[in-house]
């Protein structure tokens, strides 16, 4: 599977299964993810590629701020109704 950085990513396992989140860095076996909130940008979290799940969506990450990509992924969550509503 091939993450690029900045897709937007559904998390498959672990305790934040379902939730989303915009791909930080990547590599071939892990993918840093971040949403703003419990994640930061500056400190993301390691996931394994097995554990996500890409999405069509893709936001340039440069320069954003924890706070616009806050704002980012709850419009992505509103633009898609098949996404799940439940992200903290």
């Amino acid at each position: 599977m091939n993450v690029v950085r900045g897709s937007v990513v559904k998390a498959l396992a672990g305790r934040d299964k379902g939730c989303y989140f915009v791909a930080v860095a990547a590599d071939d076996r892990c993918v840093y993810i971040a949403d703003g909130k419990s994640r930061k940008i500056s400190a993301p979290k390691r996931k394994n590629v097995k554990h996500i799940s890409p999405t069509d969506s893709r936001v340039d990450i440069t320069g954003m701020t924890d706070k616009q990509l806050r704002r980012y992924l709850a419009a992505f969550l509103t633009r898609n109704p098949e996404a799940d509503p439940d992200h903290d």
